[in-house]
């Protein structure tokens, strides 16, 4: 039987390459011996790898998720050697991280330069993406999210709580008054969320379990929390948006938060979210500690 692991390297040199034959010449084997073990893997998994013909090679959809698998497998296998060596000292390689684009921008990004004076060997992949990326599929190590965090297979820390308020521009205010109640938002233009339910297009929720909905409407919704606040900043309408997005512009006078008379849903958690493993490499444990310090204790948004 062929070893596994080897076959998994020849498997990625193969797709690096672009064919058989130039991956064999780069791991000094005859192209019947890659053919071999790449047979054997399609074997054993049950699935096609490639789809052949005469003139190129490429993935099929099988192939793909299992390269990302195998990247995985065989950067695990790498790290864990090295730290092995190093006494597990020296955190190394390539850290695919990903966070939400209005945080990242905010207040990710800021940050990332001293992680990397701390730990040179480890270079950091940012990805922003406010939409729900799937960690083992996508070929993630480390996701940041700001949600309630549901059954899974997933491992999570918690970094911070996050906060909602509602608010709206001066110029607004004076020209529509603030709301007192929930129940007068119906006869305000307020501009929704469109990736949230509690928060959307719609209705907004309120209560820390989001127990009262109210209905509301106007003439913006977005899925950026950024473009929503630009709109309020103009006087457009109230928003209803985590401080975090709005902070700096509350504390410049450029919005105003307001008091209803319920409370405001109570905020999802900021979660380092990793995929399971017997070892956490430790690439990922340091950048985790790390945002821990970042945005633990006192969250740099809190006003």
């Amino acid at each position: 039987m062929l070893d596994r692991v080897t076959s998994m390297q020849v498997f990625v040199r193969v797709v690096a390459q672009g064919s058989f034959a130039a991956a064999a010449r780069t791991l000094s084997l005859s192209q019947t011996m890659v053919t071999r073990h790449i047979v054997a893997l399609e074997e054993r998994l049950g699935v096609t790898l490639f789809h052949r013909s005469t003139r190129r090679l490429s993935l099929t959809e099988a192939g793909k998720g299992y390269l990302l698998g195998c990247q995985r497998v065989l950067g695990a296998l790498d790290e864990m050697e090295h730290e092995t060596a190093a006494g597990g000292r020296e955190p190394l390689g390539r850290l695919r991280l990903n966070a939400p684009v209005s945080f990242a921008i905010r207040y990710l990004g800021p940050v990332l330069p001293e992680f990397s004076r701390r730990y040179p060997k480890v270079s950091v992949e940012l990805g922003l993406d406010d939409s729900l990326v799937d960690l083992i599929a996508q070929g993630w190590d480390l996701a940041l999210r700001i949600r309630r965090m549901e059954a899974s297979s997933l491992k999570a820390r918690r970094l911070t709580s996050i906060r909602f308020v509602v608010c709206a521009a001066p110029s607004y205010l004076r020209q529509y008054g603030a709301p007192k109640t929930v129940s007068e938002l119906a006869s305000h233009v307020c501009l929704g969320y469109t990736l949230s339910e509690a928060v959307g297009v719609g209705r907004w929720s309120f209560g820390r379990n989001g127990e009262v909905t109210v209905p509301i409407s106007g003439p913006l919704s977005a899925n950026n929390g950024d473009v929503l606040m630009e709109a309020a900043l103009a006087g457009m309408g109230i928003i209803y948006q985590p401080l975090f997005i709005v902070a700096d512009a509350v504390r410049k006078g450029d919005l105003t938060i307001f008091e209803l008379d319920m409370p405001l849903l109570e905020g999802p958690e900021l979660q380092a979210v990793y995929t399971p493993a017997l070892t956490v490499p430790l690439k990922t444990r340091v950048m985790i500690d790390y945002l821990v310090e970042c945005f633990g204790e006192k969250p740099p948004w809190e006003i």
